[in-house]
């Protein structure tokens, strides 16, 4: 970086000027430049901020005072997060400032979640909140990509406990900004998803041809926080194509799981026009935390997987299956660009084989009964006498993105000399 990285700073001055302005001092000792901007709305603190908490108001379209006299906290903090999520943006689309770290209770945390999640995946987006890792923040409004730190003993005014915990956070939005390696490849990014290899192992078999025909490959592991990504670069048409083939995180929203990507899965590459292929993966099971309780509509099924201490699956029913499949459909039948389906009548992962936990034979039919008359028209549709795991599976993937780039619907890989 060829410049102090920029720090876009938030608090509210009127309650924590001390630690805004420790903060401030932090980011310089740490080599970077703050830019505070101030979204307190009860008065002006002892900080002079770059951006006042009026002009934070006037980006979204109403006046301070009027935001001070409406007597609701919420509503007002929720106008300032409108008018700091705005005014940041902007700041971002104009090159000002590199990174973002925002310090609050829960009040200046609902704000700084706003915030972040208008800044782009790769962002260096830092929140220092009293209620880090709570369960009052719902996992759809945390950015996949965010550091968030413990203010312990940050309620109030500055102490050793608080000094170190905003000296460490300055430190983590400086140094991501300073650590960021610029793209030292040329190649068209191709984003895949998939589990981990127990499950899904198709990665193993394409990253190589992939790279030999000139591209790179990013696999995003599809456990909530990896499809919010996943999504989040697809909708701003950051790959060259997709080839989205693990979807259960759409079967866990279904299902109200907490392992959710949230309400857009599979929409972002669509919506952008950006080229699809796409199969079923790992659309038989629902997941929830092993140390939770299963979702009570399945309590009963003995189909199960603890895949490890923190994350389990349960096989879902023949109907949800069907349900699933007209689901994929709606969303598919919004896509702007090429769209093919890969279905591997066999299986659709790893533990779904005979012998293994999920086996299911009777759900897998009703899915492979149900998908193809679900699909849209001008979905490209491959069925594979293959499981989603075999070689061919993945040579059928290769065969469709190689046809799309002779057709001109994909660029083509650029092969770099080594």
């Amino acid at each position: 970086m060829k410049h102090p990285p920029v720090i876009l700073l938030i608090g509210t001055i009127d309650t924590k000027s001390d630690e805004i302005g420790h903060l401030r001092d932090c980011i310089e000792r740490c080599g970077g430049r703050a830019l505070v901007m101030d979204v307190g709305v009860l008065g002006h603190g002892t900080v002079t901020p770059d951006l006042s908490n009026t002009e934070v108001a006037a980006a979204a379209g109403a006046a301070l005072a009027d935001i001070v006299n409406c007597g609701d906290e919420n509503r007002a903090m929720t106008v300032m997060a409108q008018g700091a999520s705005l005014l940041a943006a902007r700041l971002h689309a104009e090159g000002r400032i590199d990174g973002l770290l925002a310090l609050g209770g829960s009040m200046g945390t609902d704000l700084a979640l706003d915030v972040a999640n208008t800044l782009p995946l790769g962002v260096p987006k830092v929140v220092l909140s009293t209620i880090a890792h709570s369960h009052l923040i719902p996992p759809g409004r945390v950015p996949p990509d965010l550091m968030m730190r413990l203010w312990a003993g940050g309620l109030y005014g500055l102490n050793r406990l608080c000094r170190t915990a905003l000296a460490q956070a300055a430190g983590a939005a400086v140094g991501a900004c300073l650590a960021a390696d610029e793209p030292l490849s040329r190649r068209p990014v191709i984003g895949m998803t998939s589990l981990g290899a127990s499950a899904l192992t198709y990665m193993k078999a394409l990253k190589g041809p992939l790279e030999e025909r000139g591209y790179e490959l990013a696999v995003f592991h599809t456990t909530g926080m990896g499809g919010r990504a996943f999504e989040d670069l697809a909708a701003r048409g950051f790959f060259a194509a997709v080839m989205d083939f693990s979807l259960q995180e759409l079967v866990n929203h279904m299902n109200d799981s907490c392992v959710t990507s949230g309400p857009d899965r599979l929409r972002g590459a669509g919506r952008a026009g950006t080229p699809q292929i796409v199969a079923p993966g790992a659309t038989d099971m629902v997941d929830y935390p092993t140390w939770g309780k299963p979702p009570a509509a399945y309590a009963g099924r003995t189909a199960a997987h603890a895949h490890n201490r923190l994350i389990a699956s349960l096989c879902i029913d023949p109907p949800m299956r069907r349900a699933v499949a007209r689901e994929i459909g709606q969303r598919l039948a919004e896509a702007t660009g090429p769209t093919a389906l890969l279905l591997p009548r066999h299986g659709i992962e790893g533990w779904d084989r005979e012998g293994g936990p999920l086996h299911d034979p009777e759900g897998l039919a009703a899915l492979m009964d149900e998908l193809p008359h679900a699909l849209p028209p001008g979905t490209q549709l491959v069925v594979l006498d293959a499981h989603i795991n075999d070689e061919a599976f993945a040579q059928a993937a290769l065969d469709v993105l190689d046809d799309w780039v002779r057709r001109g619907l994909v660029p083509p890989g650029i092969k770099e000399s080594s």
